[in-house]
């Protein structure tokens, strides 16, 4: 059997048992904190979603900042600001994810955490259309059906809840252009992070700021541990993002993709047997589809890879 070889036909090194060891238990991290925020979030379900946001852009700037200076990296961050491309890339990019993050809170505090869910597992089979659409790949028969199936899941809970599941769409749809964006985008997750959140500084200190002004803000309102938890939403940021990036250096992309599905099945299990949102016949028909178009499109995709190496 040949080595597995990259898009160049260069060959890849396999990884040591170790740093795949190491890989799966950064991935466990990552998918495992961004599983459980909804837990989170629900504790800061009184705090308006915009401020939690607020918060989250400004203590993930001070965290990052300082995770930064510590490893000596400010070159990293002024190399990349005298990049006009760069910046506007990352601009837009903070523009995606802060729209997906502002999204999700208010799902989870508003007891829509199924859409949420359902978001995060179609957001592979949404990349998959947009492949099509924006770079003009060609999808595999098995890939395809795993697209239908997708459709008639959605098609599903329109019908059986009267509406479309526009959470859950436009969670995907933000996400899956924040990730073609950033893909493209030539700089490491923490300065990526940093400046993303950095450009939108400015707009969170003072709508901060304006809540302290007219006595509606939560920080140094009610105590030093709920302060602490405000500050903990930078953290909660960071952390999963160094724990993927590290991760992701040390896993396959097959394998990293399979634990990417343990973030959306977590998020299922506490809506439906912790938070009690309702579940009906036409979420779980909806889900089944949604299963079974991603074991389709998994299969599809180590069978494709098992070939190639």
């Amino acid at each position: 059997m040949s080595e597995p070889t990259d898009s160049n036909g260069a060959a890849i090194p396999r990884l040591p048992d170790k740093d795949a060891f190491a890989g799966g238990i950064f991935a466990l991290g990552a998918f495992g904190i961004w599983g459980f925020l909804p837990v989170y979030f629900k504790y800061m379900a009184d705090v308006p979603a915009l401020e939690i946001l607020a918060h989250r852009i400004v203590w993930s700037v001070i965290f990052v900042g300082l995770l930064l200076l510590a490893a000596g990296r400010w070159g990293e961050i002024r190399a990349a600001l005298r990049n006009r491309k760069l910046v506007a890339k990352l601009f837009l990019t903070a523009l995606l994810i802060s729209g997906n993050w502002l999204l999700f809170i208010w799902a989870v505090t508003h007891e829509h955490m199924l859409q949420g869910s359902l978001g995060y597992y179609i957001n592979p089979l949404i990349n998959v259309v947009m492949g099509v659409v924006l770079l003009g790949e060609r999808l595999s028969k098995a890939k395809w059906i795993a697209v239908a199936l997708t459709a008639l899941a959605v098609l599903n809970l329109t019908l059986g809840v009267g509406e479309a599941p526009w959470i859950a769409l436009t969670l995907a749809m933000l996400f899956g252009l924040y990730g073609f964006i950033r893909k493209t985008t030539v700089i490491a997750a923490q300065p990526g992070l940093f400046i993303e959140t950095i450009v939108l500084m400015i707009p969170a200190v003072g709508y901060l700021v304006y809540l302290a002004w007219v006595g509606e803000g939560a920080l140094g309102a009610r105590s030093l541990g709920f302060d602490a938890m405000l500050m903990l939403a930078g953290v909660l940021t960071a952390v999963p993002l160094i724990f993927f990036a590290a991760a992701a250096r040390r896993l396959r992309l097959a394998t990293l993709g399979f634990f990417q599905f343990l973030t959306p099945t977590m998020q299922f299990l506490l809506a439906v047997f912790v938070y009690g949102e309702v579940f009906t016949d036409s979420h779980k028909i909806t889900f089944g589809l949604i299963w079974l178009a991603l074991a389709v499109y998994s299969a599809d995709s180590w069978h494709r890879r098992g070939k190639a190496s």
